[in-house]
């Protein structure tokens, strides 16, 4: 059984500073063991440059996977050839055998051929659990499916095609899609795949100035992404015509820098965001008006913080929507790492129907892309 997984931990040295990439994952492990799986593991880990950047080998997330289960992981420092071969005759049933790196051999990246062949030596079954890697075409995810008689999801990759499925065919009524984070173009894909499913649309982050500025309004020195400004005002005209709500921020919490204690200024309705200041949170009156609009929601998908998140200066919005969503009687969709790491922080992720633990693969889903790790499954049927 080789079990793709999504093991691509944040470290600190050789410390895991956050698990629940591999916690999410336990189902489908502790599945496998009770079936008497023998289990070939593979991660991959961090963006390195060669095998011999031995910082992101995966043994410490073999060692935090033995802790979780209970039980031993072996771990071979190698992806292929003749030790693998030798380690996978020797596995038992219920045992599991974690491979390095899988990013320290070049044909990953390249879904190269032979490489995938040779990952898939003496496999009977392959499981696709990586929902987070999902959008590249890599060889584990997706070359390696012609070479096995079986592919198929884990859970984990089953409940997140679900819960995304719902956010984008036939969701239930009324849909609030609340986005945000730093880049606009990152989200108008979103927006144009979702403009007909949601009812409301509330904008939050940097993005929010590409909007305002689209409208006229002054954002001083705000991230503003000029080449998309057509593409806004498009977006808020379609919206216009089609009567759904789409809501921006209507104050703001400026400084002149994103730095910790830098002076902020709260800039009340009405009035610009001065010349030499930012926009780097959303105000209080935006957090009210979001917080109202979010009340009769029946789905409620978000992606992305509403400020500067990292900054405590400019949390606030971030959290306090994180609080407003979750007091929501709806089913909520979050994705994103800020996004996430703001209901943790918040104290309400226990709240949340589903967190999605792919912030690429996520997006691409909600807007409309086809995914190569769960196409290849449906071919390899």
């Amino acid at each position: 059984m080789f079990l793709r997984v999504d093991f691509n931990v944040p470290l600190d040295g050789a410390q895991i500073t956050d698990d629940t990439r591999i916690r999410s994952t336990l189902p489908s492990i502790r599945y496998l063991i009770e079936e008497g799986a023998k289990i070939i593991c593979a991660t991959h880990l961090g963006r390195p440059k060669s095998d011999k950047d031995k910082k992101y080998s995966v043994k410490p997330v073999a060692d935090r996977l033995s802790q979780l289960i209970g039980k031993e992981v072996k771990f071979i420092g190698e992806l292929i050839g003749s030790q693998v071969e030798n380690a996978k005759s020797q596995l038992n049933e219920g045992e599991i055998l974690m491979l390095e790196n899988l990013r320290f051999h070049p044909g990953e990246t390249e879904n190269d051929e032979e490489f995938a062949r040779e990952l898939a030596k003496g496999i009977n079954v392959y499981i696709n659990d990586a929902f987070g890697a999902s959008h590249r075409a890599h060889a584990s995810i997706q070359k390696i499916t012609e070479f096995v008689p079986v592919a198929a999801a884990g859970f984990l990759l089953k409940k997140e095609i679900d819960f995304l499925s719902l956010a984008t065919e036939n969701p239930p009524q009324p849909y609030t899609l609340i986005l945000g984070g730093a880049k606009v173009s990152d989200k108008i894909p979103i927006i144009n795949n979702l403009m007909e499913k949601a009812q409301k649309i509330m904008i939050g982050g940097a993005m929010a100035y590409t909007f305002l500025k689209a409208k006229g309004i002054n954002v001083g020195n705000s991230l503003v992404e000029n080449d998309y400004l057509d593409q806004c005002r498009d977006i808020i005209k379609t919206a216009e015509e089609k009567k759904i709500k789409l809501l921006l921020p209507v104050d703001h919490v400026a400084a002149m820098k994103i730095e910790p204690e830098v002076t902020i200024r709260m800039v009340k309705k009405g009035k610009d965001i001065p010349e030499e200041m930012m926009g780097l949170d959303i105000g209080f009156e935006t957090i009210e008006l979001y917080s109202n609009e979010l009340k009769d929601a029946e789905l409620i998908v978000w992606n992305g913080p509403m400020g500067v998140f990292e900054i405590e200066n400019f949390a606030a919005g971030t959290l306090e929507i994180a609080k407003a969503v979750a007091k929501s009687k709806a089913i909520i969709i979050i994705g994103g790492g800020d996004s996430i790491s703001a209901v943790n922080k918040a104290g309400v992720a226990d709240r949340i129907s589903h967190l999605s633990t792919g912030g690429g693969a996520s997006l691409e889903f909600l807007s409309g892309l086809k995914l190569p790790g769960i196409e290849s499954l449906s071919e390899a049927e």
